[in-house]
């Protein structure tokens, strides 16, 4: 029996769809949610459990973090954790609630397009993040090797039949060089370029000051995703026009800190274990 409040595919009349017609049910669902004005809100999650408490609380998407399934794999961020039980882990995800998955992939593993889309689609994902840094040095891609890479992407995905949501990730606000004027300049040439490419949706993570938020929502020529940090900031963020906000790993990093303080209390009245007085 499922679990209340949680979904299994009996639920919904037996036996599943077939995986790729899933996957394109989903993409349209996600795609559709990036409404300028009207954003997404994913607070980012790393396994079943926090998957579920998303969409009880009624949200029609469900975001994975790079740094909170790291964690929860016993990893580093930075695309340490093998390839392999990330995407398992996406899998059980994707399998355990009935809405859109999409899954932040950092740089894409070092798999070429072909097999990212082939081992994404397969986890049953609708859509990924792809950033423009490289995970082991730190330093930004070349725009245009990173367009070439987002388009590859989709081609791949085009030739497999599955319609991925791409949200590229534009990392000049992590890697600051130059002034405020460069930095969102820069950003807005990188937003200009995936687009092109192919890309959904552009992320200029660490962007936060509102009028620059306004200037490159009106200049990206695509839905755009913003990082936020709490919830005070939604309101302000809807107004600007943002499509697609994020919490990053912030959702986990709050439950880490709940959690220790939890075992923290446990233990206060325990008394000492043998040996340890």
């Amino acid at each position: 029996m499922t679990p209340p409040g949680r979904w299994s595919p009996a639920a919904e009349g037996g036996q599943t769809s077939d995986p790729a017609a899933t996957v394109n049910r989903h993409a349209a669902v996600l795609r559709d949610l990036h409404r300028p004005g009207t954003p997404l809100l994913l607070p980012n999650v790393w396994d079943c459990t926090s998957a579920y408490a998303v969409v009880a609380a009624g949200l029609p998407a469900v975001a994975t973090s790079s740094v909170a399934m790291a964690d929860s794999l016993g990893h580093r961020d930075g695309e340490t954790a093998p390839v392999g039980q990330l995407l398992d882990a996406v899998a059980r995800i994707a399998a355990a609630v009935p809405v859109p998955v999409t899954a932040d992939l950092e740089r894409g593993y070092r798999m070429r397009p072909a097999e990212l889309v082939e081992r994404l689609a397969a986890t049953g994902a609708a859509g990924c993040n792809l950033e423009d840094s490289d995970p082991a040095t730190g330093e930004l891609v070349d725009p245009g090797r990173q367009a070439d890479f987002l388009a590859e992407v989709r081609a791949a995905a085009r030739d497999r039949g599955v319609d991925l949501v791409l949200n590229a990730r534009i990392d000049t606000y992590l890697r600051p060089a130059g002034g405020t004027t460069v930095l969102l300049d820069g950003a807005l040439q990188r937003a200009r370029r995936y687009r092109a490419a192919g890309a959904d949706c552009v992320y200029p993570i660490g962007l936060s000051d509102h009028a620059a938020v306004a200037e490159f929502v009106a200049g990206a020529g695509a839905p755009v995703n913003v990082l936020a940090r709490d919830a005070g900031e939604l309101r302000g963020l809807a107004a600007l026009g943002v499509a697609r906000i994020s919490f990053g790993p912030y959702l986990h990093r709050a439950c880490r800190g709940h959690l220790d303080g939890v075992v923290a209390g446990y233990l206060a009245g325990a008394e000492p274990a043998p040996g340890n007085q």
